[in-house]
């Protein structure tokens, strides 16, 4: 008996799903039961009774959140305010690095943002949308399912007017439509967000890895009008008393412990053909992660110079680098967990089926064969349209103060009939000083320098346009001094020369003659537009993607096999279990991380491991209080579960048996990269951040006990 509890957990399979919270069916209860769930699947999702949803928030679709207070405290990840603290930022206070504590509700900070949605019920509007699909079809207009939205989004508007902001979503490839109906709060203020050295200690380089030790939280405050009514900011409005909060647990986890994840999951593409995979391993991912690689040397060159430069790119390279570590790591994924053959073994079983039946036949018989014709016709000029992507359109930062120039140039010009000065339009230099604000030109140059030498090395001639293959030409295919020169010609080479050309009286001539806008003009995302639609005959990749997935579909309504829709930003409950990772043949390791790893890890002379004076005395002092983990006596930061989880998920409460907060779902390990279109039973793992090492931040190191009684207080 003791051989078979010891072993129990290495026995343990994750269960895959990201599962709609108002079709928790009595099969999916029951086997969350067994792994562990107390609670009756009622009360998770009621729309007619206070249920754990309830405490669950998205923040505008980006992150998810919880409601932790009867005063309104709402808890997440700090990178998912990471935006907010930057914003609030200044070089005087600068929060990022020194953190931001809120010492009462006075010092509680606004911040702009689309506001908090909580989820009040979700409608079945399928046979709805059906009929007005149809409805248009004979009329002979134009069919789009963003005019279906509208319209159908129109309707409910109106249905439940004045009761909150409602949202249609497409389930299992247009097969199901439900409308969710939404209660959004806009007034938001920050409480608390630690330093970086805590919120994200390691940063890229512990990203996506196993172990880590980040603090990654952050808490807000919403607030209502005095009446509870959701309302823009005001002096005079007051904390929101929730429907539901979740109870912080302070008993921790353990190897095998249950636990369930609730959340917003963005995007998941689960559904996907092996062709498609094949593509994103092959051509998409690996231009995009190098490209961003090349762009992230460029700027951390910068940022390492200079804390005037960290400050301005540190929100973009954030995320930047976020993107980069993902698509690096779903090649690497796909490759190693041979994903596209796992697919085609799938394929293989519906291929049968289709065959099987002469409806299906006539249907999907050749479904297959048409999406491996169409994937080797169009991946050439695919991987153009990605090196021009993340060279042209997002390796040039500056394009929005380019394209801001260019627009307002040519509406002067219509008015005026000779030269004009650009600078006496008052909305002009708005936006303009807005566009400068977030760059900076000495980065901006050596972006652009490395966007225009790419492009020319991987880009084919016939998509170059006159301007860029007359500077080819000019200077005999030598790109450095092809950037070089185009840079040292243009008035945005500074502030100070675009401010002084803008002031004088110019034609729209000399705007638009203006190498860097030449630049902009002379290769369009159009002209590849238009060589992939010739090469697509009519029939688009994602139209057979669409097909394949109804076939998918339907295969498995017929052989009554479980399956949940893609992830699209609605809310969704996976449950799973805590317990370690073996990553590689002969590697454990374990399911949870110490703050004996932060001083491990301590290295003064690297910014991203680098620690405050007063947080080595606190690490050492080893002084855990009442949040210490009651088996071992030390400080538990971070533990990992199986959780079915992707982008969208960070900050989802992670919670145990009771339905108690435990945690916060902030990362997936890198053997999780190709969760976007496949679930590794053994591997994909969910990273948190233990809510006792949340609490002990507040409490020793922010001294903010006043919170700490807020969210204790019954």
């Amino acid at each position: 008996m003791a051989g078979l509890i010891l072993f129990a957990p290495a026995m343990m399979t994750a269960d895959e799903g990201m599962w709609l919270v108002n079709l928790i069916e009595k099969g999916l209860a029951v086997k969350m039961q067994e792994k562990g769930l107390q609670l009756d699947a009622n009360v998770l999702y009621d729309e007619n009774a206070s249920s754990i949803s309830d405490a669950v928030v998205s923040l505008a679709f980006g992150c998810s959140g919880s409601m932790i207070s009867h005063d309104g405290l709402m808890i997440t990840n700090h990178h998912c305010a990471y935006s907010d603290v930057h914003s609030l930022s200044t070089p005087e206070h600068n929060y990022l690095e020194d953190g931001f504590w809120a010492m009462n509700r006075s010092q509680e900070l606004p911040v702009k943002g689309d506001g908090i949605y909580f989820l009040k019920k979700v409608i079945d509007v399928t046979h709805e949308v059906q009929i007005l699909k149809d409805s248009i079809k004979p009329e002979g207009k134009v069919f789009g399912m963003r005019k279906v939205y509208s319209i159908i989004e129109g309707r409910y508007q109106q249905k439940y007017l004045g009761q909150g902001e409602v949202s249609c979503a497409s389930m299992w490839s247009g097969n199901k439509y439900y409308m969710a109906l939404y209660e959004v709060y806009k007034d938001v203020r920050l409480v608390a967000a630690p330093p970086v050295c805590i919120a994200s200690y390691g940063a890229e380089v512990d990203n996506w890895e196993w172990p880590q030790h980040k603090g990654d939280f952050a808490i807000y405050r919403i607030y209502t009008a005095p009446d509870g009514s959701p309302a823009s900011y005001s002096p005079q409005n007051v904390p929101l008393h929730p429907k539901r909060i979740l109870k912080v647990s302070t008993e921790g986890v353990n190897t095998g412990d249950f636990t369930m994840v609730m959340g917003y999951p963005g995007r998941t593409n689960r559904y996907a053909s092996s062709y498609n995979v094949s593509f994103i391993e092959k051509v998409a991912n690996p231009i995009q992660a190098t490209m961003e690689k090349e762009q992230m040397k460029v700027i951390d060159g910068w940022m390492n110079k200079d804390p005037k430069y960290r400050l301005k790119y540190a929100d973009y390279y954030f995320g930047l680098t976020n993107v980069q570590e993902i698509r690096e790591g779903e090649v690497y994924c796909y490759g190693r967990f041979k994903v596209a053959d796992k697919k085609r073994v799938q394929e293989k079983e519906l291929q049968q089926w289709i065959d099987a039946d002469p409806e299906r036949k006539a249907k999907w018989g050749t479904l297959l064969k048409d999406l491996k014709t169409k994937y080797e016709e169009i991946s050439p000029i695919e991987a153009q349209i990605g090196y021009y992507r993340e060279t042209m359109v997002r390796g040039m930062r500056m394009a929005k103060v380019l394209n801001t120039t260019d627009r307002f140039a040519k509406e002067a010009a219509k008015k005026s009939a000779g030269p004009f000065v650009l600078s006496d339009n008052k909305t002009f230099m708005s936006q303009l000083a807005g566009a400068l604000s977030e760059i900076d030109l000495n980065v901006e140059k050596d972006l652009m320098d490395l966007a225009l030498r790419q492009f020319y090395a991987h880009v084919d001639t016939s998509f170059w346009g006159d301007f860029l293959m007359d500077m080819y030409k000019k200077y005999d295919g030598d790109t450095y001094k092809v950037a070089e020169n185009i840079w040292n010609s243009s008035i945005f080479r500074s502030e100070e020369s675009l401010n002084k050309f803008i002031s004088e009286k110019h034609t729209l001539a000399e705007y638009t003659e203006d190498p860097l806008i030449k630049v902009k003009w002379s290769t369009r995302m159009l002209d590849f537009n238009q060589t992939k639609k010739e090469l697509e005959k009519g029939v688009s990749i994602d139209h057979l993607e669409k097909l394949y997935k109804d076939a998918l579909y339907f295969m498995r309504l017929d052989k009554n096999i479980p399956q949940y829709p893609d992830a699209n930003s609605t809310m969704r409950l996976t449950y799973g279990t805590v317990g370690p990772l073996y990553p590689n043949d002969g590697v454990i390791r374990l399911e949870k991380s110490t703050a004996r790893g932060i001083l491990e890890k301590y290295n003064p002379d690297e910014y991203i491991f680098n620690l405050k004076p007063e947080l080595i005395e606190l690490y050492q002092k080893a002084d855990w209080g009442k949040w210490a983990d009651k088996s071992t006596g030390n400080m538990t930061v971070n533990f990992i579960t199986d959780n079915d989880i992707t982008g969208g998920n960070s900050g989802s409460p992670v919670m145990n048996g009771k339905g108690e907060l435990v945690g916060l779902a902030f990362d997936g390990n890198k053997e999780s990269l190709a969760g976007d279109t496949y679930f590794d039973t053994g591997m994909n793992k969910c990273i948190c951040v233990d809510i006792r090492y949340v609490m002990w931040i507040l409490d020793k190191y922010a001294g903010m006990n006043y919170i700490i009684d807020e969210i204790f207080s019954e």
